[in-house]
């Protein structure tokens, strides 16, 4: 298994980052992959496949040049695919692409000799391979993940706070277990980060980062000695992000059914604008039952990026519960 050594400095440094270079080649891995971890995600890779088919297509020799560099057979991705975000949270989309882009041919050749697990193909050794793949993952930016951004970024956003909160909760081992296929703490220092026999790391001293995308992917990576990050699926994405729960009678009794709503839908950390959406209430209603709830310590809310986040205390968690149970 791949693990790799962490002391506790490193892991108390550690951050969460959000990255839209990270969350752009999460979805090429899912067009290429032809894989939906959810109906969201199905539904949005019915969407777009057919127009990745084209522009794959319309490019010969890419096809090769994504299969290569994705390394599914050596379970390696070619390294320049995957730069180590540089901790900037929500850095701009055109500078992490451009670290792709200027890579030297030379360099992209060493890296998918690695992930082909051998010599390359002659169609791989044509030089340009950097930039013909910042300009694919440019493609699907634009077109798979752009119009959509600002969703996509409250629902990175609620994973943070929702991690941060089993962080406080259970500590390090809880927050880290699960987070994911194959990543679990070890304990001894030792992050397990995959099932796969690669030899261990010592990072401790180098700057730890975790990266939530949506698409059910995840990788890592790092840069020389000094930086590593973990780049994992957000849990519970898009899947439920169209329906209400339900309310139960008796907590609609206490609560009132209105505000009882807003607490059920508060099991992952929303917006006010998503409860807005989800509930169809006006904004002042919201805003006025959010506020009830946090002075009766149901509820708390955290800033994260540009969004302030509500989520459910264990005392939220206790009535819901409790009314689930009667």
């Amino acid at each position: 298994m791949g693990w790799w050594q962490v002391n506790a400095d490193t892991l108390a440094g550690s951050r969460f980052v959000v990255s839209p270079l990270a969350e752009a080649t999460a979805s090429l891995f899912s067009l290429e992959r032809r894989t939906a971890g959810h109906p969201g995600e199905r539904a949005w890779l019915d969407a777009h496949l057919p127009a990745y088919r084209e522009r794959l297509a319309a490019d010969p020799g890419l096809a090769e040049l994504v299969r290569a560099a994705m390394g599914d057979r050596t379970r390696w991705i070619a390294d320049f695919l995957t730069p180590t975000p540089t901790g900037e949270d929500d850095a701009p989309f055109a500078g992490e692409l451009a670290r792709i882009r200027e890579t030297p041919d030379a360099v992209a050749r060493a890296h998918l000799r690695v992930s082909c697990g051998g010599p390359l193909p002659a169609g791989l050794l044509r030089p340009g391979g950097p930039g013909r793949m910042a300009d694919l993952l440019e493609w699907v930016w634009t077109h798979t993940v752009l119009p959509r951004w600002p969703r996509v970024r409250t629902v990175i956003e609620a994973d943070v706070v929702a991690r941060t909160a089993q962080l406080s909760q259970g500590g390090w081992a809880e927050a880290l277990n699960g987070m994911r296929p194959g990543m679990r703490w070890l304990g001894e220092s030792r992050l397990q980060i995959n099932t796969h026999e690669y030899p261990p790391r010592e990072i401790s001293g180098a700057r730890l980062l975790f990266v939530p995308v949506t698409p059910r992917q995840g990788w890592v990576s790092w840069n020389t000695a000094d930086r590593y990050a973990v780049v994992y699926p957000c849990s519970g994405v898009l899947a439920d992000a169209g329906r209400a729960a339900a309310v139960p009678e008796p907590l609609g009794r206490l609560l009132g059914p209105a505000r009882a709503g807003v607490l059920m839908l508060l099991a992952a950390p929303k917006s006010t604008s998503q409860l807005v959406t989800l509930t169809g209430q006006g904004l002042g209603s919201v805003g006025r039952h959010l506020r009830v709830l946090l002075d009766a310590g149901l509820v708390r809310r955290r800033r994260t990026g540009r969004a302030v986040l509500y989520f459910r205390t264990a005392a939220g968690e206790v009535l819901v519960e409790a009314q689930g149970e009667g």
